[in-house]
This record gives C-alpha cells, structure tokens and sequence, in this order.
C-alpha cells in the first residue's frame, strides 16, 4: 500500500445501497481523504447525472462534488465525440442523462436514421417495443454501444435484472459486438486516473462486482479491493476469474487496509 496515492470507489453497493450510506462509510470516506488520498467515484450507474449523484450523496452525508463523480454516461459522451463524431444515435435508458450527454446528437427510437443505439441501464423502458426497435436498427447496421454489462444490482427489495441480461440476447440476435465505455472497459479506468493524476500502479480500486469492478481494474494495473457488500456473493466470489488483491468485509474497513496516510 505504500505507493497507492489515490482510491477508486465504486458507488452502489460499496457507499450505499438504494442511496442509502452502508454503515461506517461515510466515516471511512472522510479518514481517506483528511489522510491525503486522491478520490474519483466512478459507476456505472446510468439512471442519475453526475450532479444528481452528487446531490444525493452530500444529503446522505457525503463529502463529495460533482467533480468527484465519474460516470459511465460521462464516459460514453466523451467516447462517441472521439469515435461517432456527428453520428445519429438513439439511447435505450431508464432515468434521464441528458446533462452528461452533451454533445451527443439524439434521435427517437422510432426514428429510421439510426447509426449508433446506446444502451444505459435497465428498467420499465425495456419492454418488447424498445427492444425491437433497437433490433431493428443493429439489423440496419447501426452500432451497438453499451455503457456496462451488468447482469443486476442490489436494492433493498434484493438482486435487480439490468441491462448486460439484456445486451447478450441483442448481441447474439443481430451478430454484433457492443463496444463497452463504462467498467470493465480498460478506458473508463483511464479516464479515472487520468482525472487523478496518477499511474495506475499508484491507485486502487474498491468494488462490489469482483469481475467488472475489481478483476477489471487490476487488469488495468490498479490494485483491486472487493468488499462482501452490495451484489458481492460468495458463489461468485469462488468462480470468478482471479483473485482480487485484498477482501475486506466492508468499505469501512478501508481506512485500516491502507495504513496510514498517501505521503507515507
């Protein structure tokens, strides 16, 4: 741990759960950063805007901006400005994300000029009709981009189907591949060191999904923390694909696991 200067924190299921601080968190949080640590929040949480999660976050408790928060939205409008300049593109997404979307020329699902279906994350808006329609449009020849391939999340009413369920189907329907911008993407974690001002050999990552968030992320040269909160299930834990760097039951346990203070 001595040469980790900054920490990458995953939000839901690591800060809070249905937007509700996870005991100690909001403790752990403050002894990071008064120990000297740089902090970017980084999710794949598509249903709220950046300044919206901050908003949240700081009436739970949180000391955090909207400068802190890294999302997969943010993410995906920097990535189609680079790649899809000028491209008509049709986002299938439950909440609204058009503030971190700037930039991004968006057209109806109905619409019939298509060249790039974005997909956000689940919820009511994925019904028959919309999945069809973004079928349709992958037939055409559209691009398939999607911002995670999350399979679900935790609320407080359990485990919750999310669009990654969704995107395999499409993908083996239309015989395309999605071009991923949120985590596991080796790019998103780029945009969050990049934002830090660190290598990754100077950072960590905590999360609750082991695959996208921390076998991600230490793929990427970052050092992984998997905590037994939010979607963390021992069944999973056993058959994924690595090992995660360091476990720790809670993100309350952080402050201990890094000993000490970034100048040490």
């Amino acid at each position: 741990m001595a040469s980790v200067r900054a920490v990458l924190i995953d939000i839901d299921g690591v800060l809070t759960v249905s937007w509700e601080p996870l005991p100690g968190a909001v403790a752990a949080l403050r002894e990071v950063r008064e120990a000297g640590f740089g902090v970017a929040l980084v999710t794949n949480t598509t249903s709220r805007t950046r300044a919206s999660i901050a908003s949240v976050l700081e009436g739970a408790g949180f000391a955090v901006s909207a400068r802190d928060i890294l999302t997969a939205p943010a993410v995906t409008a920097a990535y189609l400005a680079e790649r899809c300049p000028g491209a008509r593109c049709t986002l299938l997404n439950s909440g609204d994300i058009t503030e971190d979307l700037a930039g991004v020329t968006l057209v109806g699902g109905e619409s019939e000029d298509v060249d790039v279906v974005v997909l956000g994350g689940a919820g009511p808006e994925f019904g028959y009709t919309a999945l069809n329609q973004v079928f349709g449009h992958l037939q055409g020849g559209a691009r398939l981009v999607a911002m995670h391939r999350n399979l679900y999340w935790r609320t407080d009413d359990g485990l919750q189907l999310d669009s990654g369920a969704f995107l395999a189907g499409l993908e083996k329907a239309a015989r395309t591949e999605a071009e991923i911008t949120g985590k596991p993407s080796p790019a998103f974690f780029e945009a969050a060191l990049a934002r830090l001002g660190v290598g990754a050999d100077e950072a960590l990552m905590v999360g609750d999904d082991i695959e996208s968030d921390v076998l991600a992320a230490q793929r990427a040269g970052l050092t992984g923390v998997l905590v037994k909160t939010g979607k963390y299930l021992p069944e999973t834990h056993r058959s994924a694909s690595g090992t995660p760097d360091h476990v720790i039951e809670s993100f309350a346990d952080l402050p201990a696991l890094l000993g000490g203070s970034a100048d040490q």
